[in-house]
């Protein structure tokens, strides 16, 4: 039985841990988080994941921080969070530590895979040198490395850890066979041989880069429509109806999760460190990053209109801090720059959110909706997609971030609730 190690068990890692076990190797997963390695013990799930949770209910890895154990695996592949610095330039730090450990303990011959994002040239430039200048090690002889950017999409019950295509890149001929061979076992799709370590680390960053820029051209067109009387979603849907060179993206309230909002920053670092200005990718960013500051103003606006001055003082109702529906996970969502915002200019914040209701101030929705005068929508929960009028009775105006409401917006209007989407008003 071939034997692997998962370093880092979040999104990534322990649902690729819990399928390798499924497919019959015998896994340990590490971890530096002592309270997640304790509930991961008693088989309690942290994410957001249903397989996951309920193949950890009959798990058997060995759960654990300590990287001694690399000395008996065959495989050890790195999942770590790479998130970007206040400046937004990547945040190599956790990988490197998380590589260096597994380096220093993993015997000769043995396969170094890193699925965490990093930004092209980051194995060949950075990872390989740090190895060889700190082990004994010979990159590509006596430790091979490879790279599988990591898919993954949360809460979808289709696509998932073992059946989403996959790409490989890796330092020799040797190292790219070894990695194909485990990969072709775990997963039941295409697995792809990149020609080298950088194309397949750029295959990550351009997939969420293409989401970013199309995101921030619909974001613009909304802005665009919302002044001169188009519904954007409309406009969208008729295009959808070409069934070739046109993909539907629809615009939002803000663009969150650990890639999208982060990955485009990656390559932006890269070129300019070797003399490139991505023009288009860093105006896409700035675009996206300044939805939640675009509805803020919006809502502010349309009161200001309505002659109640401003937010100083309004009783403001938040739906949802979680980054996309129906998972709880909140890396980078929106929510948190609009309740920040919100509080600076002086409005009475409530949140609710079915999925952090820990994190929230208020623990169901009638209750958070009681008495506020102002809704805002940052994240298309199904229990917010059934929202009714009534429940809206205290409201004088609701912000839909998603447009998932519009339906109801003619009644809204007759109980003098002010409807605002974003580019279908």
């Amino acid at each position: 039985m071939q034997k692997i190690a998962v370093i880092g068990l979040g999104y990534v890692g322990l649902p690729l841990a819990l399928l390798a076990e499924k497919k019959g190797f015998s896994v340990t997963g590490l971890d530096l988080d002592a309270k997640k390695l304790a509930l991961l013990k008693k088989h309690i799930l942290m994410i957001d994941d249903k397989q996951a949770d309920q193949r950890l209910q009959k798990s058997k890895i060995t759960f654990s921080k300590d990287f001694s154990k690399l000395a008996h695996v065959n495989i050890a592949i790195v999942c770590v969070p790479t998130p970007v610095k206040k400046d937004k330039s990547p945040d190599l730090s956790i990988v490197k530590t998380a590589v260096l450990s597994a380096a220093k303990n993993l015997k000769s011959g043995s396969l170094l895979i890193i699925e965490s994002t990093i930004n092209p040239g980051v194995c060949d430039e950075v990872i390989s040198p740090m190895i060889e200048q700190a082990t004994e090690h010979k990159i590509g002889k006596t430790l091979h490395l490879a790279h599988c950017p990591e898919r993954i999409n949360p809460g979808d019950p289709k696509w998932h850890v073992g059946n989403i295509p996959r790409v490989l890149g890796a330092a020799s001929e040797e190292s790219l066979e070894l990695a194909y061979n485990f990969y072709s076992k775990l997963v039941g799709a295409q697995i792809k041989k990149m020609g080298s370590l950088k194309e397949a680390e750029a295959v990550k960053i351009v997939e969420n880069s293409f989401r970013d820029i199309n995101i921030a051209f619909v974001n613009e067109l909304a802005m665009s429509f919302s002044k001169i009387g188009i519904n954007v979603n409309n406009v969208i849907d008729g295009a959808a109806t070409k069934p070739f060179a046109f993909m539907a993206h629809y615009p939002g309230i803000g663009v969150g999760g650990h890639c999208i909002p982060v990955d485009p920053y990656y390559l932006i670092e890269y070129a300019r460190i070797n003399g490139f200005e991505h023009h288009f990718l860093s105006l896409a960013r700035s675009i996206n990053e300044g939805m939640p500051i675009y509805a803020i103003d919006t809502i502010e606006k349309a009161l200001i209109e309505k002659k109640h001055v401003n937010l100083n003082n309004k009783r403001v109702a938040v739906l949802g801090l979680s980054y996309k529906p129906n998972v709880g996970d909140d890396r980078e969502s929106p929510a948190k720059t609009i309740i920040n915002s919100l509080r600076e200019r002086g409005a009475d914040v409530a949140t609710y959110d079915p999925y952090f209701v820990d994190k929230s101030t208020h623990k169901s929705l009638d209750d958070v909706l009681k008495d506020r005068s102002i809704v805002i929508i940052v994240t298309a929960h199904d229990e917010f997609k059934t929202i009714t009028p009534v429940q809206l009775m205290s409201a004088v105006l609701l912000f839909d971030g998603r447009n998932c409401l519009s339906s109801i917006k003619i009644d809204l209007e007759k109980q003098h609730v002010a409807y605002i989407g974003i580019g279908v008003n």
